[in-house]
């Protein structure tokens, strides 16, 4: 180990207690080039400057100081805009001040369920502008409550869960790292009055996939408590948002959001890059997909057919929308490209292959670097990862945060034709994104709070 590296290390140790200090008291989540500073790992912060080598890392300390000791709170703050400034006292002091945050309710509980909350719960991570506040399911047992701690807790895809969860039967909640979460339960979101639980101004987030179109979900945003909803699947008359490629269409009068598919998220952000830089003239996704919750374990008759055959030892052929739905973030690609799905034998990550007929000739390598940099990009860096890895398989990529992850050895170009694959984990990559999203809207909702009350004052 050299000095330098020791030396590294050190500085890096001393902004732990700064980062945890920051999201525990401030709920403020620091960045670095679209990547969030974590206040769990000193090795996770390693990685992070060891990309940064320009950084100087006793500025940044000394920067996060300052951010620790102004007015600020429930925001996300870029490390590098401020570390360009000269005068990063005078820049905080501009920024909006907020003292709340939006509650969150998370209607169903299942695999993106759990995910959602693990990540908004995660040690080290924070979540600015809103905090877990309640879950909705239906009771499916007598000791449900920790039937669910346990399923949030241990998890055969993604590992035991690095964070404290404990059961609350008296006042039927969960603790999650100390935090209470109320479960309630119901079997229709027209019975909850989440205002009786003393939830108001709330972003709900449906997870069960019952309901995809505006009249379905508006049940919940007609519920005392209720502000906001956001649907985990493709929605039906509302926006398909992508985030890191058209979040910004979502406007205050957009009561009720979809978060489109995993397979949306893995592409979109992807194609958008490649239709800035050369055009799309048209393509082909194809999605080699884990098999999911909703496929047989053995034969048995399913409304989907081919989904009714045993999952575990087959591939099969079935639909995605993924291709069609891109156009919702992308209108330029209307009309431009075709999918299709193989379910897989795999419980977790996917992979798309994207054919496209591009508008100009190219060439591998000017693919990959186009990419890569948009890997590194603040804009895109959650949303593009780049790998090179030489033996890389699909249980790499379990735990990606990223929507999508380019195989850049696999890249292939001819002229104008290129093919391009795609990692994505498709449980916690996706859900990554709808946090994002979530994230998004609930700072947008403690902005609106603010005016509010600027202008009663």
């Amino acid at each position: 180990m050299t000095s330098t590296w020791l030396q590294t290390l050190s500085q890096a140790e001393s902004m732990i207690p700064l980062l945890g200090k920051l999201g525990r008291e401030k709920s403020i989540k620091v960045q670095l080039a679209g990547n969030t500073l974590m206040a769990d790992s000193v090795t996770g912060l390693m990685a992070a400057f060891d990309s940064y080598p320009e950084l100087d890392l006793a500025q940044v300390y000394q920067v996060l100081e300052q951010v620790l000791a102004s007015d600020n709170s429930h925001t996300t703050i870029e490390l590098e805009s401020l570390i360009a400034e000269a005068d990063v006292a005078s820049v905080l002091a501009a920024a909006p001040k907020t003292g709340s945050e939006t509650p969150v309710v998370l209607y169903g509980f299942g695999r993106i369920g759990r995910l959602l909350a693990r990540r908004m719960c995660s040690l080290g991570h924070t979540t600015p502008g809103m905090a877990l506040a309640a879950i909705v399911v239906r009771k499916a047992c007598d000791d449900d409550l920790t039937k669910r701690a346990s399923l949030l807790k241990y998890d055969s895809v993604h590992g035991v869960y690095d964070g404290l969860v404990k059961v609350d039967e008296a006042n039927q909640s969960l603790i999650i790292n100390g935090s209470p979460v109320k479960v309630i339960y119901a079997s229709d979101p027209a019975e909850v009055d989440y205002q009786a639980y003393g939830i108001d101004n709330a972003l709900l987030v449906d997870n069960t996939g019952r309901w995809r179109d505006h009249d379905g979900l508006s049940v919940h945003l007609n519920r005392p408590g209720i502000e906001r909803v956001v649907l985990t699947a493709p929605g039906k008359e509302m926006k398909n948002i992508v985030f890191g490629v058209n979040d910004n269409d979502v406007t205050e009068d957009d009561r009720i959001v979809s978060a489109a598919s995993c397979t949306t998220n893995a592409i979109t952000p992807i194609l958008s890059v490649l239709e800035e830089k050369y055009g799309i003239v048209s393509g082909h996704v194809e999605t080699v997909h884990a098999y999911t919750n909703d496929q047989n374990l053995i034969d048995n008759i399913h409304k989907g057919d081919r989904r009714g055959r045993a999952a575990g030892m087959n591939m099969v052929m079935t639909e995605t929308g993924a291709a069609k739905a891109v156009s919702k973030a992308i209108p330029s690609l209307e009309g431009k490209l075709s999918g299709s799905a193989i379910r897989v034998p795999v419980i977790n990550v996917s992979i798309a292959v994207l054919s496209l007929n591009l508008k100009s000739a190219t060439s591998v390598d000017d693919i990959n670097q186009l990419l890569k940099n948009a890997s590194n990009s603040a804009e895109l860096t959650g949303q593009i990862g780049y790998s090179d890895g030489a033996d890389a398989v699909s249980s790499d990529f379990i735990g990606s945060q990223q929507a999508g992850i380019l195989d850049s050895l696999s890249t292939k170009v001819r002229g104008n034709q290129a093919i391009l694959y795609v990692w994505y984990d498709n449980e916690y990559g996706y859900s990554c994104q709808v946090v994002r999203l979530m994230e998004k809207l609930a700072q947008a909702n403690l902005k609106k709070a603010v005016l509010l009350e600027d202008q009663a004052a």
